[in-house]
């Protein structure tokens, strides 16, 4: 196999209460890219469609991760990408690590799988640093792993896959705005009192056992963020509106979705996510920001092969 096409999945992070170690990946939206052997050694971008991007690779965050899992590697043959980016930059579902761990998987499948996604995590995540100024996986993990995903630990890398409950559903919103990763960081405090730092560890603890044991009311219980919503709220116009018709029409829960500006909703059943879709959308227009939602199975495969 000398080339191989990729559906590179848009993810959540952070889900309400697991800033930066809890994520999940969609299967609704996503990029498309093709990882291509050459007998010329080295890494080359040779595509970009969709939106405005560096070709040098040095720059592009699919371009560092590439070279990242390259010098390790080190093969006897070099790689071409292409990026076809339908997951717009800044949007807040994971556009940066869509391209970062594409490339390196697309990559590990023309050497015939050498690496594990653990490892092709590690790699990702020197991409992602380029986007957000910090290595982070809860975007990168699970498009890589699939599912829901917790980031046990940065040093050494640990990643956990989550069980996911059959019948649940995300809806998200994306305004058009953008808001960058790094810019949404530096709003944040670097210090929270004792009682929010207990209450956010402890809706961590009970989300992961809600998805463990299918107990959907236990995860709507959890979905609260008392840590850096409050902050990053106020970047994203409309967003105290979509929480309150998104609850009001039956969701477990709202939250940012990464560092915004796109919201997550995440429901029991399609019906449900329907019907939550529909009043988002209703409620949203009001604010004259042009805006695209999506209704999405949890995606338990991350990056997917297509022909």
């Amino acid at each position: 196999m000398n080339e191989v096409k990729l559906f590179s999945p848009a993810t959540v992070a952070n889900v309400s209460c697991g800033f930066d170690v809890l994520g999940f990946c969609l299967d609704a939206i996503g990029d498309e890219m093709i990882i291509r052997k050459t007998v010329e050694k080295g890494i080359k971008i040779t595509k970009i469609e969709g939106y405005d991007l560096p070709f040098e690779v040095e720059k592009n965050v699919a371009g560092v991760s590439a070279l990242a899992l390259y010098h390790d590697a080190n093969p006897d043959c070099g790689f071409e990408i292409e990026i076809y980016k339908y997951i717009k930059p800044g949007s807040g579902v994971g556009s940066s690590s869509a391209s970062a761990a594409g490339s390196v998987f697309g990559m590990n499948v023309l050497l015939g799988n050498p690496y594990s996604a653990l490892e092709l995590t590690a790699f990702a995540m020197k991409g992602e640093a380029v986007a957000s100024q910090c290595e982070h996986a809860d975007n990168i993990a699970p498009a890589l792993f699939g599912g829901f995903t917790l980031v046990k630990s940065l040093d050494p890398l640990e990643v956990l896959q989550i069980p996911t409950p059959a019948d649940l559903f995300a809806v998200v919103i994306h305004p058009q705005i953008e808001i960058k990763t790094a810019d949404a960081r530096k709003i944040l405090p670097e210090t929270i009192s004792l009682k929010n730092a207990i209450t956010q560890w402890s809706n961590v603890g009970s989300l992961i056992h809600g998805l463990h044991t299918n107990d959907y009311e236990l995860i709507s219980r959890s979905l609260n963020d008392v840590v850096v919503e409050p902050f990053r709220s106020q970047l994203i116009p409309g967003f105290e509106s979509i929480k309150k018709a998104a609850l009001e029409s039956g969701a477990l829960g709202t939250g940012i979705s990464g560092s915004g500006p796109s919201v997550f909703n995440l429901c029991k059943s399609e019906a449900t996510a329907l019907k939550v879709e529909q009043s988002i959308r209703d409620t949203y227009k009001t604010q004259e920001i042009p805006f695209e939602i999506y209704v999405s199975k949890i995606n338990l495969d991350g990056i997917k092969q297509i022909n």
